[in-house]
């Protein structure tokens, strides 16, 4: 699945409203354009085609007093939000060693029921098991990498990557149902992004020809 999907998704969720460029300011400030693929280019095609699928709603507002074109502002769709909840969902119990998707999915994680979140993760530490047996059908972890060749560090990094993902998911779980966070229907939601003319302090100062839009 594409993280940047549910990346955007959430931010212009939590914003109601929102142009690319606070999308972009957003995905910064949780610092997904270090683990994900949320750069600038990615970030206004990605909106321009949630937009096209009718999970987005594009509303054009006056030009800048700078001048250029209208600017464009997104506001999510039932639909939308269908989609982003489905991606949420899907992303909470997927085990495929990609960060992106994980750290998109943990962002995200208290729009759903706290009951729901602790049953998708039992679900992704099921996955996560299974994957583990699936690979040692073919290495020993207790014999060791070299039983392989140097190939064998490769399934040897798989193990020990899959344990630590399911000892994390765990110990997630346990947070949870101890009380941690607060989750849909509990309370005043989490708001992750930034406001209108906050000061993003994780900036890269870079521009974008697209971020008039």
């Amino acid at each position: 699945m594409s993280a940047i999907r549910l990346l955007v998704l959430n931010a212009v969720r939590q914003h109601g409203r929102a142009h690319g460029y606070q999308v972009r300011g957003d995905l910064e400030y949780w610092g997904a354009h270090e683990w994900s693929n949320a750069k600038p280019g990615s970030i206004y095609h990605a909106l321009r085609q949630l937009a096209k699928q009718g999970f987005l709603h594009e509303h054009e507002i006056a030009p800048s007093t700078a001048g250029g074109p209208p600017r464009t502002e997104y506001e999510i769709t039932a639909a939308g939000t269908e989609e982003y909840l489905r991606l949420l969902r899907e992303a909470l119990t997927s085990y495929d060693q990609k960060t992106d998707v994980k750290s998109a999915a943990i962002g995200g994680m208290v729009d759903l029921p706290r009951a729901e979140v602790v049953a998708l993760l039992e679900e992704r530490v099921r996955r996560i098991e299974r994957w583990r047996t699936s690979v040692t059908e073919y290495y020993v972890p207790e014999d060791g990498p070299e039983q392989l060749g140097h190939i064998g560090e490769i399934m040897n990094s798989w193990v020990h990557a899959a344990d630590a993902e399911a000892a994390w998911t765990r110990g997630l779980i346990g947070r949870i149902e101890g009380g941690a966070y607060t989750f849909a229907g509990e309370g005043k939601p989490f708001v992750g992004v930034l406001a209108e003319g906050q000061e993003n302090p994780y900036a890269t100062g870079e521009r974008h020809p697209g971020d008039n839009r």
